[in-house]
């Protein structure tokens, strides 16, 4: 029984290998310096951005410094009220955040027009449970900005010099 299970499992890895299936890996991204431009101080979604991009990319301060400028047009979050009770109290709440940027090369040309990238969570509330609501919110946040940080590295990955 065992060997017939491995048996099976190898021609399945061997299936799999042999016609070109490979799990997702990190986009690489053709630049090796970039600025970022337009966050605040202290920018979630700018630190989401710097891990995201990975080891082989340098973050500078100047532009002139940079291949690559993502300039940041807007980053905003929201908290809205999904669902009350039927005693009127809240019940769930919608979390959304957005990411309106653009990107330019070293010389200031466009290379990518203003886009925007948003995402939204709802969440369950519960008024005897704030503190631990409060943590999950910033939890959601947090992982809400770490994909768009993805969408946005695999956006620049994408990029060319015009």
């Amino acid at each position: 029984m065992q060997r017939g299970r491995r048996a099976a499992c190898s021609a399945v890895a061997l299936a799999l290998g042999g016609c070109g299936f490979q799990l997702r890996r990190e986009p690489t991204l053709p630049f090796k310096r970039i600025a970022l431009s337009g966050f605040g101080a202290r920018s979630g979604q700018a630190a989401a951005l710097r891990r995201a991009a990975g080891a082989d990319v340098e973050f500078v301060g100047a532009p002139a410094q940079a291949e690559v400028v993502v300039l940041a047009i807007a980053e905003t979050k929201e908290r809205a009220v999904a669902g009350l009770t039927g005693a009127g109290q809240v019940r769930e709440l919608r979390l959304v955040v957005t990411l309106r940027y653009r990107v330019l090369g070293s010389d200031g040309r466009e290379w990518l027009g203003p886009t925007a990238l948003s995402q939204y969570r709802d969440m369950t509330y519960n008024e005897t449970d704030a503190l631990a609501k409060e943590l999950e919110e910033g939890q959601l946040v947090r992982d809400m900005e770490a994909d768009i940080a993805r969408q946005v590295v695999r956006q620049l990955s994408t990029l060319r010099r015009p």
